[in-house]
């Protein structure tokens, strides 16, 4: 990831100076662990395909996730102080210009997913699933009916699901299907749309335990944010115990369901693996 990490570090320096370019720097580059970029650059290898084929499209996909953060760590939002470690983009800057930040960076995201290849027509799947995977049908569907359990006092674990399934779930599908365009096999789309469902479910079920069981140190972040706004979690409907069998549940199953698409996997599978053990 380290050259990854060099291209992600000078995506925005063609733009002009400005003080919502150094905030979307500042929210880039402020840490992370890439999880969907590197979804992306492993698929690709499952492929036997060069990484380096995916940085444009795996920056975008990141640009996306972290303008998604800006604006969720905003007032109107979940108004977080907190986030890597580090103040949150409002409170480094202003919430002007973090609102604005997050716009610029998915802005910026589809001119990347424009420019992800040679071939026109895979440009434009790719943008179209940028769009899709990313807004009112995906990950920002996700974040109002988030919004919208809040205030619900009888949210379902069904309800719940449907949440993470769009909020969280829809973002990390998005590096597979892309994986998928920029290799030539849109047949197994849906195949990653399972898997990307599966994964994503066990990723919100960890945050959720995470969030009452680690230190502020280790997740980077304030922590019990979500008690505090009254949010119902996988912790809070089923217990941590069974929070930690269903997290189990769905990241065997997506596991399952790899090995059923490729014979050797490992690429993925070590990062399949790295995330259930993840501390923040």
């Amino acid at each position: 990831m380290n050259n990854f990490e060099t291209y992600l570090q000078h995506i925005c320096d063609a733009l002009q100076d400005s003080k919502v370019k150094d905030a979307m720097q500042y929210s880039l580059m402020a840490g992370g662990k890439r999880v969907r970029p590197q979804i992306l650059l492993a698929a690709l290898q499952c492929y036997g395909i060069e990484e380096r084929v995916g940085y444009p499209v795996a920056a975008a996909i990141e640009m996306i996730h972290t303008y998604s953060l800006i604006h969720d760590d905003l007032p109107a939002m979940d108004d977080d102080t907190l986030r890597r470690g580090k103040p949150t983009c409002h409170v480094q800057f202003d919430e002007a210009t973090a609102i604005l930040a997050g716009d610029a960076l998915l802005t910026q995201a589809f001119l990347l997913g424009a420019m992800a290849s040679e071939d026109a027509m895979v440009n434009c799947a790719i943008v179209k699933a940028l769009s899709r995977y990313a807004g009112a049908d995906g990950m920002v569907l996700g974040q109002i009916k988030d919004l919208e359990g809040e205030v619900k006092e009888d949210l379902t674990l069904a309800e719940l699901k449907d949440i993470h399934y769009y909020k969280t779930g829809r973002l990390l599908t998005l590096p597979l299907v892309c994986a998928a365009y920029l290799t030539h096999h849109e047949e197994d789309i849906p195949a990653w749309e399972q898997i990307g469902s599966d994964l994503g479910l066990s990723f919100q079920i960890q945050d959720d335990i995470l969030d009452v069981t680690s230190t502020v140190e280790e997740l980077g972040k304030n922590i019990n944010s979500d008690a505090q706004n009254n949010k119902r979690t996988y912790v809070s409907l089923l217990g941590i115990e069974e929070a930690q069998k269903e997290a189990s549940f769905y990241y065997e199953r997506a596991q399952q369901r790899l090995h059923e698409l490729f014979d050797d996997a490992h690429a993925l599978d070590a990062i399949f693996v790295a995330l259930t053990k993840r501390k923040n």
